[in-house]
């Protein structure tokens, strides 16, 4: 994920105009300009309530990065809420009702940019998921917000779900756990093609991306 300062700063921009302060000023504006500068292209984001500032913040985001944005949220009111809190930006996401959790593992699996409201009784479990998710793909970062709040991870706890990757806790807004993700490991895979005339085996070893998988021809 190369950063890119000049869309940070224009989402940054972006998002001061939104005029939505609901929330500590800083918090939006510095998530905007991280998934900005990030070039993040699908960006998740997985909320205890209805969607808000943060998602403002993620709008603004796409518009300097041209990707989309997802929120999820846990049922039909939730949903009717959001419409109303984002007002004429609805149009401009994709709002989801399901489980979190199961989303990231399945349709959303591979978003470079994601964020998690630690106010989500399972919000662990949504981090891990969005983590492994960025893992198989190409990288990217997971961010944690209101790290804070009394369910949020015990104090001294990296909150990377056992994971091994290194979670910074920033003191911005309600506070915000931070996980850069890198791109999977390349594996190794062996194939074997039979020869339909003479029956021999030819054996090759194939290196490749994990997410990637080889098609018999």
């Amino acid at each position: 994920m190369a950063w890119s300062a000049e869309n940070a700063t224009k989402a940054y921009l972006r998002a001061l105009k939104s005029g939505n302060k609901a929330m500590e000023p800083n918090m939006v504006e510095f998530v905007s300009a991280l998934a900005a500068g990030s070039g993040a292209r699908l960006m998740v984001e997985a909320c205890s309530d209805a969607a808000g500032p943060t998602t403002l913040a993620l709008i603004a985001a796409a518009h300097q990065t041209g990707g989309r944005v997802v929120c999820i949220v846990a049922g039909p009111d939730e949903l009717h809420s959001s419409i109303e809190a984002l007002g004429p930006e609805a149009d401009r996401v994709e709002l989801v009702v399901g489980d979190a959790r199961t989303l990231l593992l399945g349709e959303y699996r591979g978003a470079d940019f994601v964020m998690v409201d630690c106010e989500l009784g399972d919000h662990e479990r949504v981090f891990t998921a969005a983590q492994a998710g960025a893992r198989e793909a190409c990288g990217g970062l997971v961010v944690g917000y209101n790290a804070f709040c009394e369910r949020s991870w015990p104090s001294g706890s990296g909150g990377g779900g056992g994971s091994g990757l290194r979670v910074d806790l920033l003191p911005i807004g309600g506070g915000l756990r931070v996980c850069r993700v890198p791109p999977g490991a390349k594996t190794s895979q062996w194939v074997v093609r039979v020869d339909e005339f003479t029956g021999e085996e030819h054996v090759f070893r194939i290196t490749s991306p994990r997410r990637k998988r080889i098609e018999e021809a």
